[in-house]
């Protein structure tokens, strides 16, 4: 489990955000009622889905319609994150924990799902349970959330992780970008992982209802934007300033 240790930096919505620690206090209960919403009608709504989705995944490949993941959640807690299961049942066996675009574990389903997101979906069930939120940051690894930065991990991991967000948004098509890399475990570690620890920590700086709210507008835009388009936008996000 990650050591987290509160300081006067962690919550900064508090101080810089809010007015007051009413008003944060508000804002964190109006988000988790519209997080309990939310999941609870999406997994009734789209249970139709879930299960076309389920046959098409055992149909396609051998092994489990799920995949649970370990992810450092709010406040260093471990817990499982769920998604509809998009590579062989082997994976771990055959590569770590970076997928780029062409990875040969990716089956012809889960290649579909990927590109639509449609393997989110089971994290609605996260968010009913309170481990995530609709928005915030990206859930991340231990192995990764252990290279943060200290100053920023403590404040990212000071609210819940989310499905959508300011950093998944930007690295929609991060898998593009890759396999472009010679090692792209490498790349991912060096170039890719501060820099979404910054986009991580700026959406917690600029967090309100209403951010969280646009953020979710601009994630359906996000599914339909076209890859060169997204692969430009993270080549310049890469770029040093």
């Amino acid at each position: 489990m990650i050591e987290f240790k509160p300081s006067h930096e962690t919550l900064p919505l508090e101080r810089v955000v809010y007015k007051s620690v009413m008003s944060y206090r508000l804002y964190e209960a109006a988000k988790r009622v519209l997080d309990f919403t939310v999941a609870a009608l999406g997994l009734l709504l789209l249970a139709p889905l879930f299960v076309l989705i389920a046959l098409a995944i055992k149909l396609d490949s051998p092994g489990s319609v799920f995949f649970a993941h370990a992810r450092v959640g709010r406040y260093g807690r471990p817990f499982k994150v769920l998604k509809f299961r998009t590579m062989v049942q082997d994976a771990s066996k055959r590569g770590g924990a970076i997928t780029a675009e062409d990875d040969p574990r990716v089956t012809r389903v889960g290649k579909i799902l990927r590109k639509t997101k449609l393997d989110e979906l089971p994290q609605l069930w996260n968010v009913l349970k309170g481990e995530m939120s609709l928005v915030g940051p990206r859930p991340q690894v231990e192995q990764y959330v252990a290279l943060w930065e200290p100053t920023l991990r403590e404040k990212v991991l000071s609210v819940r992780p989310g499905i959508t967000g300011l950093t998944q948004i930007s690295f929609r098509h991060e898998g593009v970008l890759l396999a472009q890399q010679p090692n792209p475990e490498a790349y991912y570690r060096e170039v890719l992982l501060p820099i979404k620890l910054r986009s991580d920590a700026e959406y917690v700086d600029k967090r309100t209802l209403l951010y969280d709210l646009y953020l979710i507008a601009r994630t359906l835009p996000a599914l339909f934007e076209r890859t060169a388009v997204a692969h430009r936008r993270l080549v310049q996000i890469q770029q040093p300033e």
